[in-house]
């Protein structure tokens, strides 16, 4: 069996590639496998109306926030995981130049499904919980994806 590199490093490798978390101005660090913190700050372009944030941009945070808590924990058995399903409660409206802060977390891990949930709060507002989400990801092995050969980079010899 090829030797998995420690999560951290898979988890850089992702930032790295990762076009869409980086072109919304997304973070990602990894707290534990099977747990994450993605941040971002609401910027014109995410918004809907004057002033208030598009809830198509929470929900992109919330499945990032979830689907990294799900693949950090994947990580560990050389997998990867997709998005089965997710939901998300809007609890409050974001705000131009909101900071936002997802925490996301791991709750069951079985053979082939990860269920995860998440919160995004606002550190500025008393970190009012801003939305909820649970999710649902399949795992299913990295060498089905051109992401193996980041994860195993071949030996030149």
């Amino acid at each position: 069996m090829e030797q998995l590199p420690d999560v951290a490093t898979l988890i850089a490798i992702y930032n790295r590639i990762n076009i869409y978390g980086r072109t919304n101005g997304m973070e990602l660090l990894l707290k534990a496998p099977g747990e994450v913190q993605y941040t971002m700050t609401v910027r014109p372009e995410h918004l809907s109306s004057p002033g208030t944030c598009h809830g198509g941009v929470l929900a992109g945070l919330m499945d990032s926030a979830l689907g990294a808590a799900a693949l950090s924990l994947a990580f560990t058995a050389g997998e990867l995981v997709s998005t089965v399903e997710f939901k998300i409660n809007y609890l409050y409206p974001v705000h131009l130049h909101d900071h936002l802060v997802a925490y996301g977390q791991v709750e069951h891990s079985g053979k082939t499904l990860v269920v995860s949930s998440a919160t995004i709060t606002c550190p500025a507002r008393d970190n009012l919980v801003v939305a909820r989400g649970l999710g649902t990801f399949n795992r299913y092995p990295a060498s089905k994806r051109e992401f193996h050969d980041l994860l195993f980079p071949r030996e030149v010899v």
